[in-house]
């Protein structure tokens, strides 16, 4: 980052950063040169708005294939082809490797054969598949012939996948027959026959022998070894940069799932930017981002990492099997630099015998990243102290899937103070507003942001009109995110919560995160959910879900020790006056606590899509709990 400053002219982050939404054509410009992008056709401008703001057009009539920029060049690079692309780890610990030259020679005899079983140019491929080799294999195969990939949640159930393959359209799907998790294996395919059956699109399922375990074998079923070709070589389509080479889902708070449609010059400019130039991910460097490829930080550490010349490493199974140790000896063991994990994993943990984390040399780290949710301080600083050693800096990152990567980080040529964001990252030309659209400092507000930026999702797929009222429709020319923020006089960003989300109590709008925050400070709580619910005399009053620490109180005295701390904390108006002690949180897999669930189950309403949730029996326990409440 300092380097991408002082060549623009820059030693002040806050002067390039002003100077990147100010001449944002320059800024993106110098970006992807910094990226070292290579293009087929050059683009002969930067960007275009005919089509309004909401719609931009990058680097007009450039020609670029995202496969190419992180594989073949690498690939064919003397220096860089024996250097590991892919690094993965098996939930049974066993380790596979491959160089660029031999991920190279992989994906093109993939390639070759999904042309044979006839995947054309634009053709779309669902992705139904765990964190295997396999995967990343495929999403490189598929945009080498020009068609598209949809990723889905591994952890999906087959009406979660029906749902996403019929929204795109995919003629195809890959999957696999099962994976490993805790030791145990989960029939994937028998998930996939049932989404199938009920998607009339699809012409073939390719099939990953993962467990080779028996399962059934359709019609429409072939053996990802068939289509494999002996061809090693295979001419990488030269497209043009605004193709579309990806639809990811999101899940709504309606049943029906948003498909942000990403191109070759957007989502992995946008994420190799970010972890390139922002989190400093160098060539031979290590990325390793406990997440799922069917959320947006798998795409993210796949050109996160691989355009910039880095190693990635993913790996089967859950953090913490067979030890709480696994994710700090999988950095010890490979090498890892920059790992990206979530605050629910180190809430996780932190409370655990500290041997699990001191026993591994985790000197190789650079950085540690961090999405998904919003800090509290005391994890935080226990991360920042017992695992960093208060040298390693934590990057907090958030923005989304349909920005590409993030809004918000902690940029490492500023102070990182803890919980909160030091920035906006560079490009992203953000503010807080009011609800009539005013700038708001020290105050909870509105996120939004005012210009278009490279990654920004290119409408929703077949549903543009969503699109432009999800976010565009509140404000003129003004991306809504979802986010209420507060900016502080010294330039510090906190999100306090999705908007969707927040409080409003005697008046007076609260971030959930707020509150929670108050009742992790408790040395008894391990985590914590706030939502609000109706009330006649405040409009509204918030109602906390706390998980627990073994303890010898009782639930009643404990619930009125928490009470009384949040009291004492947070003052009468605003404190929760109702706590319910739970075992879990609904989550998803990636470890973000699903508060609409929460709220839904509570009032006994329709939650929409939750078909994300790693923990669904959760939430029918939080609906017994809110049985005889008065709306």
């Amino acid at each position: 980052m300092y380097d991408l400053m002082q060549q623009a002219g820059f030693n002040n982050y806050d002067d390039y950063f002003k100077h990147s939404i100010n001449d944002i054509s320059t800024f993106w410009d110098q970006a992807v040169k910094a990226l070292d992008i290579e293009w087929y056709q050059d683009y002969n401008e930067v960007l275009n708005l005919d089509q309004g703001i909401m719609y931009p057009e990058w680097f007009v009539n450039g020609k670029m294939n995202v496969a190419h920029n992180a594989l073949d060049k690498w690939a064919l690079d003397s220096s860089m082809k024996n250097e590991n692309a892919l690094i993965w780890e098996s939930d049974d610990g066993k380790v596979i490797k491959y160089t660029f030259e031999e991920l190279f020679e992989e994906v093109n005899r993939v390639a070759n054969g999904l042309v044979d079983l006839g995947v054309r140019d634009q053709d779309i491929v669902t992705i139904y598949m765990p964190m295997i080799p396999e995967t990343v294999i495929a999403m490189l195969a598929i945009s080498k012939v020009g068609a598209i990939f949809s990723p889905a949640f591994s952890g999906y159930k087959s009406e979660a996948v029906a749902k996403r393959i019929n929204a795109a359209n995919a003629r195809f799907l890959l999957t696999a027959d099962g994976f490993y998790r805790r030791g145990k294996v989960v029939n994937l395919k028998e998930e996939a026959d049932l989404a199938v059956a009920s998607s009339p699109s699809i012409d073939h399922v390719i099939v990953v022998n993962r467990t080779n375990e028996d399962v059934n074998w359709n019609d429409k079923d072939v053996s990802w070894d068939e289509i494999k070709t002996d061809s090693t070589q295979f001419e990488t389509k030269r497209t043009n940069g605004d193709y579309p080479f990806m639809i990811i889902y999101t899940s709504g708070t309606t049943g029906k799932p948003k498909g942000a449609l990403h191109t070759h010059n957007g989502f992995p400019l946008k994420s190799a930017f970010d972890a390139g130039l922002a989190m400093d991910v160098c060539k031979k460097d290590n990325l390793f981002w406990y997440t799922d490829m069917g959320w947006m930080m798998g795409p993210f550490l796949v050109y996160g990492g691989l355009l910039n010349g880095s190693t990635i490493t993913m790996f089967e199974g859950t953090p913490d099997y067979p030890t709480p140790s696994r994710i700090w000896e999988i950095v010890e063991r490979h090498q890892v630099t920059h790992l990206g994990i979530s605050p629910t994993l180190i809430r996780s943990i932190m409370n655990l015998d500290e041997k699990y984390v001191t026993s591994n040399d985790l000197s190789s780290l650079k950085m540690i990243g961090s999405t998904g949710e919003p800090w509290n301080e005391e994890p935080w600083m226990w991360l920042f102290n017992k695992v960093c050693k208060q040298e390693v800096p934590i990057f907090n990152y958030s923005g989304g899937t349909e920005i590409s990567g993030g809004i918000f980080g902690n940029v490492l040529v500023k102070p990182i103070a803890p919980v909160d964001f030091n920035a906006a990252l560079p490009g992203m030309d953000v503010d807080v507003y009011d609800d009539e659209g005013k700038p708001v400092r020290n105050e909870v507000g509105e996120l939004v942001l005012k210009q278009p930026w490279v990654g920004m999702t290119n409408g929703f797929y077949k549903e543009n009109d969503r699109y432009e009222n999800t976010y565009w429709s509140r404000y003129k020319d003004t991306w809504v995110h979802g986010d209420w923020v507060i900016l502080d006089d010294e330039g510090f960003y906190t999100i306090t919560g999705r908007s969707d989300d927040t409080l409003n109590v005697a008046g007076k709008r609260l971030g959930p995160a707020e509150l929670e925050s108050i009742f992790v400070e408790h040395d008894d709580v391990i985590e914590a959910g706030v939502i609000g619910v109706p009330d006649e005399v405040k409009g509204e009053k918030p109602i906390a879900f706390v998980v627990v620490k073994d303890q010898s109180l009782s639930e009643d005295e404990l619930k009125e020790v928490l009470i009384d701390h949040a009291i004492q904390r947070l003052g009468k108006a605003i404190a929760p006056r109702t706590v319910h002690i739970v075992d879990d949180l609904p989550k998803t897999r990636n470890a973000k606590v699903m508060r609409r669930a929460i709220k839904a189950a509570y009032l006994d309403k329709d939650a929409g899509d939750l078909s994300a949730l790693e923990n669904p029996h959760v939430v029918e326990k939080i609906r017994e709990l809110g049985k005889g409440i008065t709306n």
